[in-house]
Protein backbone atom coordinates (compact mmCIF):
# COMPACT_ATOMS: atom_id res chain seq x y z
CA UNK A 1 0.00 0.00 0.00
CA UNK A 2 1.39 3.40 -0.84
CA UNK A 3 1.26 6.40 1.59
CA UNK A 4 -1.28 7.88 -0.50
CA UNK A 5 -4.22 5.29 -0.15
CA UNK A 6 -7.43 7.48 1.19
CA UNK A 7 -10.36 6.72 2.79
CA UNK A 8 -12.11 6.96 -0.16
CA UNK A 9 -10.81 3.64 -1.66
CA UNK A 10 -11.60 1.78 0.69
CA UNK A 11 -15.39 3.00 2.86
CA UNK A 12 -18.62 1.62 2.36
CA UNK A 13 -20.96 3.68 -0.11
CA UNK A 14 -24.08 2.37 0.01
CA UNK A 15 -25.35 3.44 3.36
CA UNK A 16 -28.33 3.04 5.61
CA UNK A 17 -29.38 6.42 7.20
CA UNK A 18 -31.72 6.90 9.92
CA UNK A 19 -33.49 10.09 10.18
CA UNK A 20 -34.06 12.43 13.98
CA UNK A 21 -37.58 11.85 14.07
CA UNK A 22 -37.83 8.25 13.44
CA UNK A 23 -39.21 5.94 15.56
CA UNK A 24 -36.49 5.04 17.93
CA UNK A 25 -37.70 0.93 18.09
CA UNK A 26 -37.72 1.22 14.53
CA UNK A 27 -33.97 2.10 14.10
CA UNK A 28 -33.17 0.01 16.63
CA UNK A 29 -34.77 -2.97 14.30
CA UNK A 30 -32.84 -0.83 11.38
CA UNK A 31 -29.31 -1.52 12.90
CA UNK A 32 -30.09 -5.25 13.98
CA UNK A 33 -31.94 -6.23 10.60
CA UNK A 34 -28.75 -5.31 8.72
CA UNK A 35 -26.06 -6.50 11.19
CA UNK A 36 -24.36 -2.90 11.07
CA UNK A 37 -23.14 -0.88 14.32
CA UNK A 38 -24.54 2.31 13.91
CA UNK A 39 -25.94 4.30 11.29
CA UNK A 40 -25.29 8.10 10.34
CA UNK A 41 -28.40 10.50 11.29
CA UNK A 42 -29.54 13.18 8.74
CA UNK A 43 -31.43 15.57 8.43
CA UNK A 44 -34.55 16.79 5.80
CA UNK A 45 -31.73 18.29 3.74
CA UNK A 46 -29.11 15.56 4.21
CA UNK A 47 -27.14 16.78 6.69
CA UNK A 48 -25.30 14.51 9.25
CA UNK A 49 -26.87 15.41 12.78
CA UNK A 50 -25.44 12.36 14.50
CA UNK A 51 -25.07 8.85 14.63
CA UNK A 52 -27.18 5.76 16.46
CA UNK A 53 -25.05 3.04 17.79
CA UNK A 54 -25.73 -0.24 18.76
CA UNK A 55 -24.40 0.79 22.41
CA UNK A 56 -27.04 3.70 22.52
CA UNK A 57 -30.01 0.80 21.46
CA UNK A 58 -28.81 -1.31 23.90
CA UNK A 59 -29.66 1.81 26.49
CA UNK A 60 -33.24 1.74 24.45
CA UNK A 61 -33.74 -1.92 25.29
CA UNK A 62 -32.61 -1.93 28.45
CA UNK A 63 -35.04 0.76 29.69
CA UNK A 64 -37.77 -0.42 27.61
CA UNK A 65 -37.56 -3.82 29.16
CA UNK A 66 -36.44 -3.18 32.39
CA UNK A 67 -37.90 -0.05 33.66
CA UNK A 68 -41.37 -0.19 31.19
CA UNK A 69 -40.15 3.43 29.76
CA UNK A 70 -41.47 4.43 26.61
CA UNK A 71 -39.32 4.43 23.25
CA UNK A 72 -39.24 7.95 21.29
CA UNK A 73 -37.63 9.29 18.36
CA UNK A 74 -33.79 8.60 17.28
CA UNK A 75 -32.99 12.36 18.35
CA UNK A 76 -33.43 11.96 21.83
CA UNK A 77 -31.02 8.78 21.93
CA UNK A 78 -27.75 9.44 19.14
CA UNK A 79 -24.74 11.20 19.59
CA UNK A 80 -25.03 14.56 18.48
CA UNK A 81 -21.05 15.31 18.51
CA UNK A 82 -20.05 13.16 15.50
CA UNK A 83 -16.49 12.76 14.77
CA UNK A 84 -15.91 12.43 11.31
CA UNK A 85 -12.89 11.98 8.10
CA UNK A 86 -12.28 13.18 5.02
CA UNK A 87 -12.80 11.19 2.08
CA UNK A 88 -9.41 12.21 1.13
CA UNK A 89 -7.60 11.28 4.69
CA UNK A 90 -4.86 9.11 4.26
CA UNK A 91 -5.91 5.31 5.54
CA UNK A 92 -2.83 5.06 8.06
CA UNK A 93 -3.84 8.10 9.95
CA UNK A 94 -7.14 6.85 9.71
CA UNK A 95 -6.12 3.28 11.12
CA UNK A 96 -4.04 5.41 14.21
CA UNK A 97 -7.13 7.11 14.88
CA UNK A 98 -9.01 3.73 15.40
CA UNK A 99 -6.04 2.67 18.08
CA UNK A 100 -6.41 5.74 19.43
CA UNK A 101 -10.32 6.24 20.11
CA UNK A 102 -13.38 3.64 20.75
CA UNK A 103 -15.19 4.41 17.81
CA UNK A 104 -16.11 1.78 15.49
CA UNK A 105 -16.87 3.46 12.33
CA UNK A 106 -16.36 7.11 11.37
CA UNK A 107 -18.70 9.10 8.57
CA UNK A 108 -16.56 10.01 5.55
CA UNK A 109 -17.58 13.34 4.19
CA UNK A 110 -16.76 15.66 0.74
CA UNK A 111 -17.19 19.36 0.65
CA UNK A 112 -19.65 18.44 3.83
CA UNK A 113 -21.57 15.95 2.63
CA UNK A 114 -21.43 12.54 3.82
CA UNK A 115 -20.50 10.34 1.08
CA UNK A 116 -19.38 6.77 2.82
CA UNK A 117 -18.45 5.35 6.22
CA UNK A 118 -14.89 3.84 6.71
CA UNK A 119 -15.01 1.06 9.35
CA UNK A 120 -12.47 -0.65 11.27
CA UNK A 121 -13.00 -3.98 8.93
CA UNK A 122 -12.55 -1.69 6.02
CA UNK A 123 -9.46 -0.26 7.65
CA UNK A 124 -7.96 -4.34 8.20
CA UNK A 125 -8.31 -4.45 4.37
CA UNK A 126 -6.46 -1.77 3.78
CA UNK A 127 -3.60 -2.46 5.69
CA UNK A 128 -3.67 -6.33 4.88
CA UNK A 129 -1.78 -5.66 2.17
CA UNK A 130 1.26 -4.22 4.53
CA UNK A 131 1.11 -7.75 5.58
Amino acid sequence: MNESTKVSDYMSKNLITLTPNMDIHRAVNTLRDNRISGAPVLDNRDELVGILTKKDCIKVAFSASYHKERGGSVSEFMSSDVKTVSVDANIVEVAERFLNYPYRSYPAMQDDRLVGIIARHDILRALERLW
